[in-house]
This record gives C-alpha cells, sequence and structure tokens, in this order.
C-alpha cells in the first residue's frame, strides 16, 4: 500500500554538532514548498518522512525537486510486520520495476522497532528466500545487486522502498549567508545563480540595465528568468536589483579605448555591486565567469576585473564546459529564456577586438579619464529594488514605457540607501 515518500538528507549528516541547524533549514524549506497540499509529516534526526495520497505524488515530487538540501526520496509502502505480507508488497514491487525480466538483488532491513523478535540480518536473509521461491528471474548479490529492497520495521509498521530519486543536494537555503548575483539576460549566470542556491546562499540578483541603449526585452528576460529561480529561493520570491547604467555605460563609449570596453565595463559593474553589498547585508559577488569562454574570461581579464575591489567573487562556473552549462540550464527551465535575441549592455557593444590580457594599471589610466566615482555612486544610490516571486509573469514590454517607470509602478521602491 503506497504510504508517502521517504526523504534523506545527504551532507546535512556531516555537519557535526551543527546538523541540528541544517536539518531544522531543510525541514522548513520541505514545510514551505509542500504548503498548501494534505499532507503529514514525521520529521527525524536524519531523514524525513511526508506521507499522503497517491493522486498528489507527481505534485509532490515536482515541489521537492526545488528544495536544496535534500539528497533523494524514495516512494514507500506500508504493512504490518509480517513477513507474508511484507514478501507479498516486495515482490509486487519488484515486477513493477524489472518486468519480470532476469536480475540480481539483495535485502537490506533496518531494525527501528527493538522489540521486533527477528535481527535484521536474519529477517533480511528469511525474506529474500521468500522471494527467491516466487520469483525465479532473480538471483541474490550482496555485493553488487542491481537493485536492493530497503525494509525499515517500525513502532508502526513496516515500511518498503526500493528506488532512490536524486535531489538538488547541497544545503538549505539560506544557511550559506546571503550573496548578490550579476544576473544578465544570458546563459550563464542564470545558472551560476541556482548552483549558489544549491549551496545554501540566499541571493539577490544585480542586473545593470541600459535603456533606451539596451532594449527593454532585455530587462524582460532578467524579470523572467527571476521567475524560474525564484522556485529554489525562501519564500519562493527573489529581489532584482535594477542598476540604471547607461551614463557610465555611455562615458564607457565615449572615453574608453574600445578593446578596454568590456574589462571597463565589467569594473564598473564589480564596484557597484561592491556599494551594494553592505547596503543588501551580503557577503559576496556571484558571477557567471567560465574561464577561457570569451575576452573578459581570460585569466588575465578576470584578474583585471578583480582587483576593482576587495570583495569576495565567486564563479560557480569557472571549470565548466559551455555544453554542461547548457544542460542545466535546460533542467531549471532558463534556456529557453536566455536564448531569446535581445542582447544586455555586456553582449551589444562587443568589440571586434577585445583586450585579452588586459592590465591593470592600463585599465586605471582608461577609468581616471572620466568622472567615475560620481556616476557609481548615483547608479547605487538609484538602484531600483523589485520583488519576483515564483513562476510570476511581470510583462513590461507591452506597457511601451521606459523600463524605471514600469517598475516604479510596479515596486514599493525599496529604497537602496534606507
Amino acid at each position: 500500500m503506497f504510504e508517502g515518500l521517504l526523504l534523506r538528507f545527504g551532507d546535512l549528516t556531516l555537519k557535526g554538532k551543527n546538523q541540528k541547524y541544517f536539518v531544522r533549514a531543510v525541514n522548513a524549506l520541505i514545510r514551505e514548498k509542500l504548503e498548501g497540499l494534505d499532507l503529514r509529516f514525521d520529521f527525524q534526526h536524519d531523514r524525513a518522512y511526508v506521507f499522503f495520497e497517491p493522486q498528489l505524488l507527481s505534485e509532490v515530487v515536482k515541489r521537492l525537486h526545488y528544495v536544496t538540501g535534500l539528497y533523494s526520496y524514495s516512494k514507500i509502502s506500508k504493512c504490518e510486520k509480517d513477513i507474508d505480507q511484507i514478501k507479498d508488497i516486495s515482490l509486487q514491487l519488484i515486477e513493477e520495476e524489472t518486468g519480470k525480466l532476469p536480475t540480481t538483488f539483495k535485502v537490506e532491513t533496518k531494525r527501528a522497532d527493538k522489540h521486533f523478535p527477528i535481527e535484521s540480518t536474519d529477517f533480511s536473509r528469511q525474506l529474500a528466500g521468500k522471494i527467491l521461491r516466487e520469483a525465479p528471474f532473480l538471483k541474490v548479490d550482496v555485493h553488487d545487486p542491481a537493485m536492493t529492497l530497503h525494509i525499515e520495521l517500525r513502532i508502526d509498521g513496516a515500511y518498503i522502498y526500493m528506488n532512490q530519486i536524486k535531489g538538488l543536494g547541497g544545503f538549505p537555503v539560506p544557511m550559506g549567508g546571503k550573496a548578490l548575483v550579476l544576473l544578465s539576460g544570458g546563459i550563464d549566470s542564470p545558472v551560476a545563480a541556482f548552483l549558489a542556491m544549491k549551496k545554501g546562499l540566499q541571493i539577490e540578483c544585480v542586473h545593470f540595465e541600459s535603456t533606451p541603449l539596451t532594449p527593454i526585452e532585455s530587462a524582460q528576460k532578467v524579470l523572467d528568468l527571476a521567475a524560474k529561480l525564484a522556485r529554489y529561493a525562501l519564500h519562493s520570491q527573489i529581489k532584482v536589483l535594477f542598476v540604471p547604467f547607461t551614463a557610465l555605460h555611455e562615458e564607457i563609449i565615449s572615453n574608453v579605448p574600445e578593446a578596454y570596453n568590456i574589462t571597463i565595463m565589467r569594473r564598473m559593474m564589480i564596484r557597484i555591486a561592491t556599494g551594494l553589498l553592505k547596503k543588501r547585508d551580503a557577503d559576496a559577488i556571484i558571477t557567471g565567469d567560465s574561464i577561457g569562454q570569451v575576452a573578459s574570461q581570460t585569466i588575465e581579464s578576470l584578474s583585471a576585473i578583480q582587483s576593482s575591489t576587495n570583495a569576495l567573487i565567486l564563479r560557480p562556473l569557472a571549470t565548466y564546459d559551455k555544453l554542461d552549462i547548457i544542460q542545466i540550464a535546460r533542467q531549471i527551465e532558463t534556456f529557453e529564456i536566455s536564448n531569446r535575441p535581445f542582447s544586455d549592455c555586456c553582449s551589444i557593444y562587443v568589440p571586434k577586438n577585445p583586450a585579452i590580457r588586459p592590465t591593470d594599471r592600463h585599465s586605471h589610466k582608461y577609468e581616471f579619464g572620466f568622472d567615475f566615482q560620481t556616476k557609481v555612486d548615483q547608479a547605487i544610490k538609484d538602484t531600483i529594488v523589485f520583488t519576483v516571486k515564483q513562476d510570476e509573469v511581470t510583462d513590461i514590454v507591452s506597457k511601451g514605457f521606459i523600463l524605471r517607470e514600469v517598475l516604479h509602478e510596479n515596486t514599493q521602491d525599496e529604497k537602496i540607501d534606507s
């Protein structure tokens, strides 16, 4: 009889004395993501059980896939602690799994009810014998079986399960702290944001908008990406910080040699993000850089950009290949959004021959050809904070306004300097 799901926590069990805090956080996330469904929970120190009717299975599994810190889960069936009843249900599960094709298996028993009269190893041996007599297509292999039948003998009955469905793993949000993700409309930065959340980081997204130099559709992409990322976030929502970058963008185009445009632009973005860290109570900046993927991501370029700040910059995709990044983007449903043909300020004015080995000395020289600090400070001050909820549709294109008017119309106008 189907009973629900057994949930496992994976790496959280390695946290020693701090384990209880991580488990408490992932349990809170499980409750939050499953809110509104008719469920019953049983939380334990190293696992959790969620009990519900079979018709809710697909919806529960879908929502659990948004829980960071959850390692795996299994469908469980329940019956009396009677070996023949357990055998009957086990055979049904095995036949569904194998189609009665020849394979190997073993039985693992956990005797949580210490008053049960049969030891775990003896129970596994007896049950395997009963199964083999009715399933000649099976053979026992205790060392490397094709599948494992798990039996848990608990106070209230026997729980039976087989397959493990892999969860997100990692750590629960927000146990890793808080960081600002530089979110463009491209493929890489949303994946970097997702991987950061998998490690338990609470994120806010920073987008540098240059309308009318860039199309308003590029900002629309960012809102739509954030709505997908919010699935994995605390309270299923993410704040997007829209930074007005047009003035700095124009200064860079007018005053910096073309080869250094992207380097200086990225340095300005990092400076602005650094200024936002304390105001947003965050400790790190996250970017979607992948080493060598483009000119601004060579080691020399990353070093020249890094030197513009003392803040911690994390690059989750540093060693990823593009195809690996695309695979994750498809998994989290951001690829199609990122692939829309609207460019942001980092890609719309890409130089024909960008500097692939820029230096900090030359960067300083070109920057001090104009008053960048005043514009950096103003950009920070004028940043708009916009809250995006999970899978929320916020249409800013069809309204025909300039971006900031639309955002002001749809937000509480949270003040960066508050």
